[in-house]
């Protein structure tokens, strides 16, 4: 009779967890259909109150991981439009990064995301991440804003999931600055920004172009985020290998100038080894680039901007980790595209000699 006691008492404490998961489960179901209700609405969502700046202190086991990637996981016939990677090749990827690199930066929450995240934590691979959120202009395209909301509702829901490893979310990539080709308006991203931050306790950011950065109507987007992620690209703005430095010290001293509050975080700089000439014209390649675009080019700005991470201590983003062939046209451009050209490593993952150049200085200089 006793052992019937104890199996009913046993019994009921497993039902009583079971239900207990169940409403948990509910209510987070709830508050998501609630948030998704309100962006659908584009009712105002307040700012936090008190709003209290939240620490990004990029550290593993009190080992500094400023020295971090952006990782973008498709190889030759993929695309976030299309086919994506399996979790082997994501565990390939993320094998190969983490001998490098522990932090890594993405731009998107959706299906893809969530499997380098699943690998990350089923591997116990030594990562960490910064989650994007893709967003674009949803007022001249109004259909837009249905994948807006997903890919918001995505990252809340990966932030809950995977605490551990996503240390802070980039909500909105280029959105504001002036030559975005998906430039949002400033109201609907800080909407976004608020239901980001509101449902979750990581810091939250959105990632811009120095030439939003350094303007003071970017005050209005900083007040609601944590800390600036800003893209400073050399190539992109006619720079040489020998003032690029120069060039990134002074952009980096005004937008700290202008936002001495904020920790700043570089969250995109590299330098392409193939680009387009003959693509000319406005905001083309071929008519902003003037500094040497080549493997050779490429290794000696890694060995100084290695230098100039430790000296500054600003924790930094190279862009990127491997060629993206999807990117610039696809399949509809030629191979030396330049957005298909910004990876250390080439799309089949094996390291451009500029990398094993650069990995080969760098032991001899801390030996």
């Amino acid at each position: 009779m006793k052992k019937i006691h104890i199996l009913a008492l046993l019994i009921l404490i497993v039902v009583f967890l079971v239900v207990a998961c169940l409403q948990k489960e509910d209510g987070k179901t709830a508050v998501m259909e609630e948030i998704k209700s309100q962006l659908q609405a584009e009712q105002n969502v307040e700012k936090q109150k008190p709003f209290k700046i939240r620490s990004f202190d990029p550290n593993m086991e009190e080992k500094w991981m400023g020295k971090a990637v952006s990782y973008g996981c498709y190889r030759k016939g993929q695309a976030p439009w299309g086919e994506g990677p399996t979790k082997k090749e994501i565990l390939e990827d993320l094998t190969i990064i983490a001998k490098y690199w522990n932090l890594i930066r993405v731009y998107n929450a959706d299906d893809d995301m969530e499997r380098i995240l699943e690998v990350i934590k089923q591997n116990n691979i030594p990562l960490k991440m910064v989650l994007g959120v893709w967003l674009v202009n949803e007022t001249d395209k109004p259909s837009h804003k249905k994948q807006n909301i997903s890919n918001t509702i995505k990252s809340l829901e990966l932030v809950q999931k995977f605490p551990n490893i996503i240390t802070a979310v980039s909500v909105g990539n280029e959105t504001q600055v002036y030559w975005s080709g998906h430039k949002m308006d400033r109201d609907d991203l800080i909407r976004y920004i608020r239901a980001v931050r509101n449902n979750t306790t990581v810091p939250v950011t959105t990632a811009d172009d120095y030439n939003f950065w350094n303007k003071p109507a970017s005050k209005t987007v900083t007040a609601e985020i944590d800390l600036i992620f800003v893209h400073i690209h050399p190539l992109w703005n006619g720079k040489t290998l020998s003032n690029t430095f120069s060039w990134l010290d002074q952009n980096y001293e005004d937008i700290k100038q202008l936002h001495p509050e904020k920790q700043i975080v570089i969250g995109e700089i590299g330098w392409a080894t193939k680009y387009n000439p003959d693509k000319t014209g406005d905001g083309e390649q071929g008519s902003l680039i003037k500094g040497d675009v080549s493997v050779e080019a490429q290794e000696k700005f890694l060995i100084e901007l290695d230098e100039w991470i430790k000296e500054n201590k600003v924790t930094t983003f190279i862009f990127e980790v491997f060629d993206e062939p999807w990117k610039g046209g696809g399949e509809n451009s030629g191979a030396n595209e330049i957005e298909k050209n910004w990876g250390v490593f080439y799309e089949n993952r094996t390291p451009k000699n500029s990398f094993q150049k650069f990995l080969i200085q760098n032991q001899k200089l801390t030996h």
